[in-house]
């Protein structure tokens, strides 16, 4: 699975974005999709996982309320919806394929697109 990250940008404090990952090949909906998130000097961070379905979603303490993960299996994408965006927001911004299914760290998927970056200023 190749997976490429889109929709990235500089949006005010407040603001809202919508990530798309769009992955090639027909197994698409095989697979568990995950959004992670990496910040200056930071550790990769897990931000929300989906099911092959879409119909289980998970999310981090530091998301959950404010983004929104979905998928569309027909157009071999996910979805990233980030409202209320805050300046600790900023980073750059991975979405990511796992062949388990399911997933909250990094070591449970298997495929990863090369990142977006979202700037939010105060």
């Amino acid at each position: 699975v190749q997976l490429q990250a889109s929709g990235g940008g500089l949006v005010q404090a407040g603001g809202s974005l919508r990530l798309s990952c769009a992955a090639s090949g027909r197994t698409f909906s095989r697979y568990g999709m995950g959004w992670f998130r990496q910040a200056p000097g930071k550790e990769r961070e897990f931000l929300a996982v989906i099911n092959w379905s879409g119909g289980s979603t998970g999310y981090s303490d530091s998301v959950k309320g404010r983004f929104t993960i979905s998928r569309d299996n027909a157009k071999n994408t996910v979805y990233l919806q980030m409202n209320s965006l805050k300046p600790e927001d900023t980073a750059v911004y991975y979405c990511a394929a796992s062949s388990a299914g399911w997933g909250r760290d990094s070591s449970a998927f298997d495929y990863w697109g090369q990142g977006t970056q979202v700037t939010v200023s105060s």
